[in-house]
Order: C-alpha cells, then structure tokens, then sequence
C-alpha cells in the first residue's frame, strides 16, 4: 500500500481525486488538506463522506508536509506554482503550474511570472498514451489538451501541420468549483458561448508536444461535466484512422470506435474512459477526428491516477473507472 495526500481537496478536481485514492485496491489516505474545511471531517465535504474511512481535514500547508509516498495537488495555477515540493515520494500536479517547460510563457498564457522557472525540466507531462517516460515529479495534462493530444498525437506527422483547427466544448465543471460571473446559472443554462478565443492556455501545451501550434476555440456547454474536441485536419496521404487504431489497440482507456460511430459525452461522463471517432469529410478531403472524454475524469482525476499507477509500478488502469453502460 502506498500512502496518499490530497492537497486541495474541497475543488472539483480534489474531489474527483479523492473518490478515486477511497477506492483505489493500493492506496490509503493519510492527509487531505482543505484550507476552508481544515479540522472538519469528510461529510463537510459531501454527505457522502460521512462513512468513509477519511482522515479529518487539515490544512493545505500540513497535507504538504505530511510525509507520503504520493502527494496530489488540486490547487490554483498560481498556487501550485509558488509551492516547494516534497523533498521525497512521488507528486502529481493537477494544475498548469508545471506543463510549460518555457517559464516566459507563464506570463503569457497564465498571467503570472513562474517562481520557480529553474524547476519546471524537472516534471514530466503526464499524458500516460503518448508519454512514456515517468517520473517523480509529474504534471498532469489540461482537459482539453487531453483530448486534442489523443485525438492528434498518434497522426502528428501524417498531418498538414498547418492544417489543424480544433473546436472543444466543455462543461462548466472545467472552469472550477470558485465562483465567478461567467458559471453562473444565468450566464451558462440555455447557453453556449466561446471562451479565451486565441488565448486558452492548453494551446501552448498542446504546441509542445505535437510540435506545432493549432488554432483551438474552446466553447462552455450548459453541462456539469463532459468534454469533446472536434480536430478537423488534412492527411498527408496516410490512412489516420489505421494510425489511430494501431495506437490505441492495447489501451482499456481509449477506444476507436468503429466507422461511421460517433463519440458522445454521455457515455463518458463520470468515467475515465475516453473515445475517438474518424470521419472523412466528402467534400473538403479533410478528416475529423473527435475526441469525448470527462473533463474530471480522463481530463483531470483519471489521468492522475494512472499517472500515480504508473509512477509506482502499478497497471495504468487499477482504481480507474472504465466498466459499466451508463444511462
């Protein structure tokens, strides 16, 4: 057994993981940190919680220095960013703070000027399909970044680099548990609108990996959780959809699914699963290959915990949600 501590664990995504270390058969929880709920226990959370074998809240400052074979942290871009990490065992970082390995375009993209700027070579990017190196430090993915990676790393050189547009929708889960004007109920039921149009700061990431820039114009779903990144793309002459299937044959978390099927927020919401489905567009000659996943699960929680799995010598998939036909 490997002990864990959440740092931030009142957030969606803190919650999210927290759900998942309860239930994971190799993980036992020692500190859950909470500035708004220290000295409280679990129900204060969710009543759900209220027989969990949880360790009361303590502070998000105690949860770090509480020596743990794991340490998770569900804060703030900026938050994360200015904390010293554990001097041992691994650690999982949910937010942005450590994915860019250019300090300068924290400034850009994030808003604020990266502390720690000399560090940011020593995390690895946590996307466990298309990155196989592990390590001690690791920065887990952004949502959207998760679904146009997957959708695009496998066919990066089979593509017309210029090419790529890529259109997500997300629901308002994905903007975080803080209050602001724009997740208002007024503002997002019956609604859908763009957001950060040129300036979403998963597009850097998703740069860094394939190794070129994509035009991504993210949109907020009147939905709680779910997300889908439509990639419309020109093939180089290569048959993306065999590349796709080839890459994913052996995954238990991503499916390709078969010709004329196509992806669907419904049956990914509250999994860790995520999905993909080829089409050929008969007019254009361009393809567009879509990616549906849960912005909690495969796209925040989920991808941690296989991060954690991997970290430790674990199957990627073991405390995963990935079975079941959901309604």
């Amino acid at each position: 057994m490997a002990d864990v501590a959440i740092v931030g664990a009142a957030g969606y995504t803190g919650q999210e993981t927290l759900d998942r270390v309860l239930r994971h058969p190799e993980l036992t929880l020692v500190a859950v940190g909470s500035d708004s709920l220290a000295g409280q226990g679990g129900a204060a959370l969710d009543p759900r919680l209220a027989q969990a074998d949880l360790p009361a809240f303590v502070t998000n400052a105690d949860a770090l220095a509480t020596p743990a074979d794991v340490t998770i942290l569900c804060l703030s871009h900026e938050a994360a960013a200015a904390l010293d990490a554990p001097d041992e065992g691994i650690v999982v970082d949910l937010s942005g703070a450590h994915r860019l390995h250019d300090a300068a375009a924290y400034e850009r993209w994030y808003g604020f000027a990266h502390p720690r700027p000399g560090s940011l070579g020593e995390w690895v990017y946590g996307l466990t399909e298309l990155v196989p190196e592990t390590g001690r430090l690791v920065a887990n993915p952004g949502c959207y970044a998760t679904a146009t990676l997957l959708a695009l790393g496998p066919i990066k050189d089979a593509i017309d680099r210029d090419s790529v547009v890529v259109d997500g929708l997300s629901g308002m889960t994905g903007a975080g548990r803080s209050l602001k004007a724009s997740s208002h109920a007024g503002a997002v039921l019956e609604n859908v609108a763009p957001y950060r149009v040129g300036a979403h700061q998963h597009v850097p990431e998703i740069a860094q990996l394939l190794g070129f820039p994509v035009s991504l114009t993210p949109h907020l779903l009147p939905l709680r959780r779910g997300l889908i990144a439509t990639c419309n793309v020109r093939s180089n002459g290569s048959d993306l959809r065999s590349l796709l299937e080839e890459a994913y044959a052996g995954s238990e978390v991503v499916t390709v699914l078969p010709e004329g099927v196509s992806p669907e927020l419904a049956r990914v919401q509250n999994t860790d699963r995520a999905e993909i489905g080829v089409f050929d567009d008969r007019f254009t000659g361009r393809t567009m290959v879509i990616c549906a996943e849960d912005n909690l699960g495969k796209g925040a929680a989920g991808q941690a915990i296989q991060n954690v799995n991997r970290a430790l010598g674990f199957e990627d998939t073991v405390g995963l949600r990935l079975g079941g036909v959901l309604v």
